[in-house]
C-alpha cells in the first residue's frame, strides 16, 4: 500500500469520525460524567476528577487522525518531503500541533461556561426576585431574577418560613447550594 493511501484514508477516517461525533453527539448521544466529581464533559475528562478535554478524548485523537492524513498527503507532493519517512515525520509534527491547539481552545471554552454561572451566584444578595410559584409556610417554591440581561428561575424559601404569595417582591438573603432565601420586601400595613 502506498504512503498517499494510508495518508488518504487517515484523513478520511479522522475527518467523518469527527463529523459524525459533531453531529451525533447534538443528537442526544450519552454524554461522559467524571466519577467522583459530579462533573459534566462533553470532550472527554483528563485524569485530575475535574471536567475537562484530554489528549486521549476521542474527538481530539480523531482530529490528530486527520491532520495526519491531510499533512501526509501535502508534503507526499513535494519533492523534498516525497519520501514516506520524512512525509510521515513531518506529518506527525504538525498533527501534533494541530491536536494541542484542539486541546487548547477546548479547554479555553470549558474554562469559560464552568466559571459564568457559579462565581456570579455568590453575587446575588441583597437583590430583588419575583415569586413565580408561591412560598408556602416553611416550603418551597420558585422565584425569577435578572442578572447580566439575563431571567434565571431557583427554588426559593422565606427566611421565616412565612408564605409569600405569586407575583410578591422579595429581596435574596443567601445562597445554599441549589436553595435560595429570601425575605419579602413588602411592608407589613397596621389595620
Amino acid at each position: 500500500m502506498s504512503a498517499f493511501l494510508v495518508y488518504l484514508f487517515c484523513l478520511v477516517v479522522g475527518f467523518v469520525f469527527v463529523l459524525g461525533s459533531t453531529i451525533l453527539g447534538h443528537l442526544g448521544g450519552d454524554h461522559g460524567h467524571v466519577g467522583g466529581s459530579g462533573g459534566h464533559a462533553e470532550a472527554g475528562a483528563d485524569s485530575s476528577d475535574a471536567p475537562g478535554v484530554s489528549l486521549f478524548s476521542p474527538i481530539v485523537m480523531a482530529a490528530f487522525v486527520a491532520a495526519f492524513g491531510a499533512f501526509g498527503l501535502i508534503f507526499s507532493q513535494f519533492e523534498a518531503t516525497k519520501s514516506p519517512v520524512i512525509s510521515a515525520a513531518l506529518s506527525i509534527v504538525f498533527a501534533v500541533l494541530v491536536a494541542g491547539t484542539l486541546v487548547n481552545l477546548l479547554r479555553k471554552l470549558v474554562r469559560a461556561s464552568d466559571s459564568s454561572s457559579e462565581s456570579q451566584v455568590a453575587t446575588l444578595v441583597g437583590h430583588v426576585a419575583t415569586v413565580i410559584t408561591p412560598i408556602p409556610a416553611g416550603g418551597v417554591g420558585e422565584i425569577a431574577y435578572v442578572q447580566g440581561g439575563t431571567r434565571y428561575t431557583a427554588p426559593a424559601r422565606e427566611e421565616s418560613a412565612s408564605p409569600v404569595g405569586n407575583g410578591s417582591e422579595v429581596k435574596i438573603t443567601r445562597v445554599a447550594g441549589s436553595q435560595f432565601y429570601v425575605a419579602s420586601t413588602a411592608i407589613p400595613r397596621n389595620p
